[in-house]
C-alpha cells in the first residue's frame, strides 16, 4: 500500500495528449471491421466453431480473457507515454551573492583626462563608470547600491537585486550633480545609514574618490569609527592619475593640476573597519581593485527552492510490458 501512495495519484503529466489515443484501437476496429467471409452453400450447424477448433482458436470466454489483458496493456502504455510526474521535495541550491553600498566621487577634480579606456584619453568619471558597470554587469544574485557625493552625498539607487537600474543611474551621474567638492565623511555616514538594516555579512561599502576631503559636516575618520561600530567593512579605491597631460610626437607630457589623493587617511579608514585600501591610477589597475573585493567578500546564502519533477512513467510501463506478455503466454498455451 506504501508502495502504491509513492506513485500514485500522479501530480500531473508532461504530455497529457497523448492519453486521447486510448479508443485508438476501438476506432481502428469501427472504422475498418473485418472482411466478412463468402456464405457457404451448405450450412453445417456448429460450422463457426468447428472452424474455431482446426484453426486452434480459443474459445470465447478464454478470447475475451486475453482481449480485456490486451486492453489493459494498451491503457498501461497510454499512461506511461504521456509521462506521469510528481513534485518532489524543495531543493534549495547554495548561491555566493554578495551585498554592497558604492559610494562615487562626482568632485570636479573627476573631470581630469589622465586615464586611457580603449586605447584613448578619457576622464577619470568616464573611466570609473566604464569600470564599475563592467563590475556590475558580472554579478549574479547581489544586491548593489549607489551613492554619489560632492557638495553633499546623495543616494541614487538603494540596496537592491535590480542592478540594471543600478547600471542606469550610474550611466546618468555627471560631474557636479552633487556639487563639485569632496564629502568623503558625509558620504560614509549616509551609507552607514542605508546597510543598518542589511544582514552582517552584506555591510560592505566602496568608495571612490580621487581626492580628499573638502565639504560636509562630518570628518572622515569620525564616520570610519561609526561605520566600524555598525560592522560596516570599508574598501576605500583612491583613483586617479597625475592630472592632465597632452601628447606631443607620441610621449604624454603632464600638465599637473592633478589633485592630491589623501592615501594616508583612506588606508586608515580601511584598516579601522576591517576593509582593504587600494590605489588605482589607471583603468586596468581599478578593474584589478574590484576583482580583488569580489574575491574578498562572497556571502554564502541559499537560493531560490526548486521543486524538481520526479518521472514515475517506469511502474506503468512494466506493468504494460507485463500484461502483454501474458496475454502473448495465454495465446500459445491454448493454441
Amino acid at each position: 500500500m506504501s508502495m502504491l501512495a509513492e506513485w500514485w495519484p500522479f501530480d500531473g503529466f508532461a504530455w497529457p495528449w497523448l492519453l486521447l489515443a486510448l479508443p485508438l484501437p476501438l476506432l481502428v476496429r469501427l472504422l475498418w471491421p473485418p472482411r466478412a467471409a463468402t456464405e457457404a452453400a451448405l450450412r453445417v450447424p456448429w460450422g463457426a466453431r468447428l472452424r474455431q477448433i482446426a484453426a486452434g482458436a480459443p474459445g470465447p470466454a478464454r478470447g475475451h480473457g486475453r482481449l480485456w489483458l490486451a486492453w489493459a496493456a494498451w491503457a498501461l502504455l497510454c499512461v506511461a507515454a504521456a509521462r506521469p510526474q510528481q513534485w518532489g521535495p524543495p531543493v534549495v541550491p547554495p548561491q555566493t551573492a554578495r551585498g554592497m553600498m558604492v559610494a562615487l566621487d562626482l568632485s570636479g577634480s573627476m573631470g581630469e583626462e589622465d586615464m586611457e579606456l580603449g586605447g584613448r584619453p578619457v576622464d577619470r568619471l568616464t573611466a570609473a563608470r566604464a569600470v564599475l558597470a563592467d563590475f556590475l554587469q558580472r554579478r549574479t544574485g547581489d544586491r548593489v547600491g549607489l551613492i554619489v557625493f560632492g557638495d553633499r552625498a546623495f543616494v541614487l539607487a538603494p540596496l537592491t537585486a535590480d542592478l540594471a537600474s543600478v547600471r542606469q543611474q550610474l550611466g546618468d551621474a555627471v560631474i557636479g550633480l552633487a556639487g563639485r567638492a569632496t564629502a568623503l565623511g558625509d558620504a560614509i555616514a549616509l551609507a552607514v545609514k542605508r546597510l543598518q538594516d542589511a544582514p552582517v555579512a552584506e555591510r560592505v561599502l566602496i568608495v571612490l574618490t580621487d581626492g580628499v576631503n573638502t565639504a560636509g559636516v562630518l570628518d572622515p575618520d569620525k564616520a570610519a569609527r561609526i561605520a566600524r561600530d555598525a560592522g560596516v567593512r570599508i574598501y576605500p579605491i583612491a583613483f586617479g592619475g597625475e592630472g592632465a597631460a597632452v601628447s606631443v610626437f607620441g610621449f604624454r607630457l603632464p600638465l599637473g593640476g592633478g589633485d592630491e589623493v589623501d592615501e594616508a587617511g583612506l588606508a586608515r579608514i580601511a584598516r579601522l573597519t576591517g576593509g582593504r585600501f587600494f590605489r588605482a591610477r589607471a583603468t586596468d589597475e581599478l578593474g584589478a581593485a574590484y576583482a580583488a573585493i569580489d574575491r574578498l567578500e562572497p556571502v554564502a546564502q541559499a537560493g531560490q527552492a526548486v521543486r524538481p519533477r520526479i518521472e514515475r512513467y517506469p511502474l506503468p510501463l512494466a506493468a504494460a510490458l507485463g500484461l502483454g506478455l501474458l496475454a502473448l503466454a495465454w495465446r500459445r498455451g491454448r493454441a
